[in-house]
């Protein structure tokens, strides 16, 4: 059984030159590099965006027999960096392959059987392809775990009420959730981290994992709470931290099950993720690390 990453795939128009991305896109990426079988799912267009995305992910092993084949053009996200390497972004979404998501055609959960299924970014708030994907993954969930990362985008719906709506909808189905501190602060800026993880575990979410940048990471279960620092690393850039963070935690649900992410267990996830996503702010773009460079990191617990 594969692991299903399915959101976009778009083009960062960095200053130093398009490059493929898109949080799942990056998720799915960093997951095969990791020596696991994944299938990403989503609208890939036949523009040379598309060709681009087509030959970058099958680089690095993701499968794309689940993915459409559309004429619609790709997606792309404009990239600004600032001073401490963070980024933001502008997107052009109208009327692309991207988001092109629809019950005809995406995968049936109930003879693929998927491993997990992870989920999110824009993907889950454009419309009208997010209701198309929320009706397809409430399928899914009856067959694998659900991994939901918001990663919010202001820039593209700032309408905060509707926004967290469209987020705790996600959430009510979801079996583990990673959000970042800067996400919760946007999304319920009258509630702290701790009380909105808190509410999402009563509300059935087995672990919240919570990123806090240079200040590393928080995973909140009804057993406690487990923090790890975040690694000591130059940044050159962000782009991608949180992305391996959320394939860290999906490789953790393979390797111990979703009930098996807590104590001990959580923290040692915690620290591996935290590791990889050093990794990948060491370098430009996301670049997240093959099996062996995470390896020979943990073993000298330490980042290059």
């Amino acid at each position: 059984m594969s692991i299903w990453v399915t959101g976009e795939v778009l083009i960062d128009i960095l200053p130093t030159g398009d490059v493929v991305g898109g949080g799942p896109a990056n998720t799915a990426k960093a997951l095969a590099r990791l020596g696991h079988e994944v299938d990403f799912i989503d609208g890939i267009s036949s523009d040379r965006y598309g060709l681009m995305a087509r030959k970058a992910l099958a680089r690095d092993g993701v499968g794309l027999a689940h993915s459409l084949n559309s004429d619609k053009p790709t997606c792309t996200a404009t990239v600004t960096l600032d001073s401490h390497g963070v980024a933001s972004y502008e997107f052009l979404i109208d009327d692309t392959a991207t988001f092109d998501f629809e019950l005809s055609w995406l995968p049936d959960p109930s003879t693929s059987k998927p491993s997990v299924l992870q989920i999110g970014t824009l993907a889950t708030i454009i419309e009208p392809g997010a209701s198309e994907l929320f009706n397809w993954a409430l399928q899914v969930g009856e067959f694998a775990p659900i991994v939901f990362d918001p990663n919010i985008r202001p820039s593209v719906l700032g309408d905060r009420e509707k926004y967290s709506s469209s987020v705790e909808k996600w959430v009510s189905i979801s079996s583990i959730v990673k959000v970042s501190d800067e996400d919760i602060k946007w999304l319920y800026p009258d509630e702290t981290m701790d009380e909105v993880a808190h509410r999402w575990i009563s509300q059935g979410v087995s672990c919240v994992v919570l990123t806090r940048g240079a200040h590393g990471l928080i995973g909140f279960t009804d057993h406690g709470m487990e923090e790890v620092d975040g690694a000591k690393i130059t940044v050159i850039d962000t782009v991608g931290a949180g992305d391996t963070v959320g394939a860290i935690i999906v490789e953790g649900i393979i390797e111990h099950s979703v009930a098996g992410l807590q104590g001990h267990v959580l923290n040692s996830v915690l620290h591996k993720a935290v590791i990889s996503a050093g990794i990948t702010c060491s370098r430009a773009g996301a670049q997240p690390p093959y099996k062996h460079e995470l390896r020979e990191a943990m073993e000298n617990n330490a980042v290059y």
